[in-house]
């Protein structure tokens, strides 16, 4: 006999609804089978049989309300079972069918491919595209898919060589950490398949000349395709010799710059016709996005404050010092660790807007996180630069840039993007004149930065043309009052506008 549990439901989720149960007590049930849905005010979940047998006792029926490690029920090893369980694997068996390449038995054995923990408080994830077919040969450590969560994108990779034999959760389908997708036939069940593989692949002998395609990951896959770019032509620059995303986009834009006469010529170029309109399911990364941004608008007092901040000091000591930074530090100087700095400062005097609102308490952080928002091509997404009060110029430039190419990459973990005491946006990369940042909730405030514009000032009485920048603080006015985020904007522009301030801690 073998307990259902009720699985952790995520951070902050205290109960769930039964929702549907897919077996009646009676019905025999596999291993990984999923018996019950359960809905939260998040996310819905299934679980999953711990065994084989039949399902016995149904402790709570459809609509009851449940908590964590709930016994929702119990699956029996009873006789009557052993039937029923056993017809799927005699299913299975005529699987080697489908190459038409051999008749032989297949008797090796089947390695289960499962999704993997993707992390604390993510509960479910999407399947992406499958790098491989039914019936295709596969190696130890090749990845076969990737899922996407509401955070970040994982691989899966293959536990063995083998054959991919069985894909249990298709393109699109939802799944849990645990969960059986696929099937890996070894041994000599896989004999039976290789046969087929070779044979398709004989027609274009050309494939076996570039190995690495054979361990693109499928986001890889996709921006090669999308870009036109041959992997077997890109420099790899992955921890482990292999091709990374931005790879792929590097190698797209030396070939756009070597070659100006084919992009002139595109717009003339006819365009096949379009629909009127196109409907696309939402990714997983966009949902919690529009989610989290209207939870953020729907729980704080958002108010936006701006000031505006002279640049020309700030751009002649990068002017004049960043050929030297470079060469020392191996990193070039931009504006971001500026900025970071002024806002740790601003911080450290103003600490409401580095606190955040736990019911009726108010939790003030004395660690200095700073979120930097990365725009990407599935959505914005936040990493967090920990302990920026104590980085100097070149490391926080150094985190940044790391931060970044890992987001643009697909390739941040779950601990690189939680934990942020305060955020800083740069719309100012795309042009952006000014704007009203949304809260990244719990957070109290965040930065927006926006372009640098020539525009004449007055300055001693007198009108001169100087690089100009606004600042815009949104922050929650039930914690932060006009005048702490008032004090805040002028604290930023005085490091900025006196960036000597850094060095005497002023």
């Amino acid at each position: 006999m073998a307990d259902i549990l009720t699985p952790a439901l995520g951070e902050s989720v205290t109960e769930a609804t039964i929702a549907r149960w897919t077996k009646k007590a009676g019905d025999p049930v596999r291993k990984d089978e999923v018996l019950v849905e359960l809905d939260t005010d998040k996310v819905s979940l299934e679980v999953v049989s711990p065994a084989d047998g039949v399902l016995g006792e149904i402790a709570f029926k459809e609509g009851d309300t449940i908590t964590p490690g709930a016994v929702l029920g119990r699956v029996d090893a009873a006789e009557g079972a052993t039937a029923p369980v056993a017809e799927p694997a005699a299913a299975e068996a005529p699987a080697p069918e489908a190459p038409g390449a051999d008749t032989a038995p297949a008797s090796g054995g089947l390695v289960e491919v499962r999704t993997p923990v993707m992390g604390e408080s993510v509960a479910e994830g999407t399947i992406g595209t499958w790098a491989k077919k039914v019936g295709e040969a596969v190696r130890k450590d090749e990845v076969l898919v990737e899922i996407e969560t509401d955070k970040v994108a994982v691989e899966v990779s293959a536990p063995a060589d083998g054959v991919l034999s069985e894909i249990v959760a298709a393109d699109g389908a939802t799944v849990t950490p645990g969960q059986v997708i696929g099937m890996i036939a070894t041994g000599a069940a896989a004999t039976v398949s290789f046969p087929a593989a070779p044979a398709a692949a004989a027609p274009a002998p050309a494939a076996a000349a570039s190995p690495a395609a054979q361990t693109l990951s499928p986001a890889v896959q996709r921006t090669a395709a999308q870009t036109g770019v041959d992997p077997a032509q890109v420099a790899a620059t992955g921890p482990k010799g292999n091709i990374l995303k931005g790879d792929v986009l590097a190698a797209a834009a030396s070939l756009t710059a070597q070659a100006p006469a084919p992009v002139a010529a595109a717009p003339s170029a006819p365009r096949p016709d379009q629909p009127r309109e196109e409907r696309v399911k939402m990714t997983r990364l966009r949902q919690t996005i529009a989610r989290r941004l209207k939870e953020s608008q729907n729980t704080a007092a958002q108010l936006t404050t701006f000031n505006e901040a002279d640049m020309s000091a700030v751009m002649a000591l990068r002017n004049q010092h960043k050929d030297a930074f470079e060469k020392r530090h191996g990193v070039k100087l931009g504006f971001m660790s500026f900025f970071v700095k002024a806002v740790v400062n601003a911080l450290q005097d103003i600490p409401a807007v580095n606190a955040e609102i736990d019911g009726t308490d108010i939790i003030y952080k004395n660690h200095y996180d700073i979120g930097v928002a990365v725009g990407t091509d599935k959505g914005l997404v936040v990493p967090v630069l920990r302990d920026a009060d104590a980085l100097s110029l070149a490391g926080i430039e150094k985190g940044i840039g790391d931060l970044g190419r890992a987001a643009r990459d697909g390739e941040l973990t779950l601990d690189q993007l939680q934990g942020g005491t305060f955020t800083i946006t740069n719309g100012g990369i795309y042009g952006s004149l000014m704007s009203t940042p949304i809260l990244n909730m719990p957070q109290s405030g965040i930065l927006g930065m926006h372009n640098i514009v020539q525009r004449p000032v007055a300055v001693d009485g007198q009108v001169v043309i100087r690089p100009m920048m606004y600042l815009a603080l949104s922050y929650d006015h039930r914690i932060v009052d006009g005048k702490e985020a008032v004090t805040f904007l002028v604290r930023i522009k005085e490091h900025l506008e006196d960036p000597a301030r850094f060095l005497l801690d002023l």
